[in-house]
């Protein structure tokens, strides 16, 4: 079952980084927010979280990590090494981010800007969630 799509992304010919190539050619979305994760310690999970409707892609700027995605029926574990692809995450998935190598960047493209009735923070209230279709 696979809960996140790996997606290839073009070069990006543009030298001051616009996105806009990223948002057209691979996204299924708008592009409303873009944010970094970095500097995450090494063993540490960073970003347990799910969102009811946005989507996001990540991508392994630099360095490596995983990504885990659960959605209690099963998970799935996928390794981001290549800054020439990213992880396609639905709506409704909980994803948590572990094992990063030193330097590790990882880029956050996201389909809403951030809204707290739209974020998930707690897995038991995620389960409920995904059982009961409300928090």
């Amino acid at each position: 079952m696979a809960l996140g799509k790996k997606i290839k992304i073009p070069k990006i010919e543009d030298y001051r980084g616009n996105l806009s190539v990223i948002e057209k050619d691979v996204l299924p979305f708008k592009l409303k927010r873009v944010y970094y994760l970095y500097d995450v310690p090494a063993g540490a999970m960073r970003g347990g979280h799910a969102h009811i409707e946005q989507k996001e892609f990540l991508v392994a700027l630099s360095g490596s990590f995983e990504v885990v995605l659960n959605n209690i029926e099963g998970t799935q574990t996928v390794l981001l090494n290549r800054p020439f692809e990213g992880l396609l995450i639905e709506n409704g998935i909980w994803r948590e981010l572990k094992n990063f190598s030193s330097g590790a960047v990882c880029l956050v493209i996201a389909s809403d800007v951030f809204e707290e009735e739209d974020y998930i923070r707690d897995f038991e209230l995620y389960k409920q969630y995904v059982i009961n279709g409300k928090l």
